[in-house]
């Protein structure tokens, strides 16, 4: 199937913009993608125009525009899973008063597609849309954990373990020992691997086909954790994912 140039490289403007870079020059941009600057100025009118570009009035630089959120919040709202998942996540954060999260496969990372800010949390990293690592995250090593063997083949395949924090695993022996623990006991611990200072937990929410299709979790300031706060958290996820599954259709298979 042939690729149509100029559509690839408006996509490549917009994949340029993340946390680090918010607004961006033309002279930046066409020295990323190394393209001359009437073609990018071009593109950016285009997609300025259609409301997915926008322009600083007094620095001339570019960022990411509206249209690009509401086309996000779109997808985002219409995902059943979310939908279903809210009041359960409500509830979650109700008793523990800490952020909890639901998160799902995309390719070889993982993405928040919910979050709900605890009283007492000081978690930053984490925003709707933005992907984690499956081996430095609890969420990712939940959908890790129970992806069969030809698809953990393909994620494994050229996965980067990437050092985020002084505890996070950085071995693919250690990390496939670590989700087959994960896959045996239910859930994954996160003990500062992803961000310092937070310890999270994650569980697998099935779907009617028995198949696991998400993760929730509860990330904890290490500052506040303790035995108590532990066996709550375990104590109220669990729940929590049982109860959402069961209203997604799952019939766990009693032996």
């Amino acid at each position: 199937m042939p690729i149509i140039q100029s559509v690839s490289r408006a996509l490549a403007i917009l994949e340029l913009f993340d946390e680090t870079n918010h607004e961006l020059s033309i002279k930046e941009i066409s020295l990323k993608l190394n393209l001359n600057k009437s073609t990018v100025h071009s593109l950016l009118s285009t997609l300025k125009e259609q409301g997915y570009i926008s322009q600083n009035n007094e620095t001339n630089e570019y960022s990411l525009g509206w249209k690009l959120y509401e086309r996000g919040y779109l997808i985002v709202s219409q995902m059943d899973i979310r939908n279903v998942a809210r009041a359960h996540l409500e509830k979650l954060n109700n008793e523990t008063n800490q952020t909890v999260h639901l998160v799902t496969l995309l390719g070889k990372e993982a993405i928040y597609i919910d979050k709900i800010t605890g009283n007492s949390s000081l978690v930053i990293y984490s925003r709707v849309g933005k992907r984690v690592p499956l081996h430095s995250s609890g969420v990712g090593k939940v959908l890790a954990a129970f992806l069969n063997e030809a698809q953990l083949n393909s994620v494994m395949d050229g996965y980067v373990f990437e050092k985020r924090t002084e505890n996070t695993l950085v071995s693919h022996e250690k990390f496939l020992e670590e989700i087959k623990a994960v896959k045996k006991n239910g859930y994954a611990i996160d003990y500062e691997e992803n961000e310092p200072g937070i310890i999270c937990i994650a569980m697998p929410v099935y779907d009617y086909s028995g198949e696991v299709i998400a993760a929730v979790s509860i990330s904890t300031p290490k500052s506040f954790y303790n035995n108590e706060v532990e066996k709550l958290n375990y104590t109220c996820l669990k729940k929590c994912v049982e109860e959402l599954s069961l209203d997604l259709g799952y019939q766990k298979i009693k032996v």
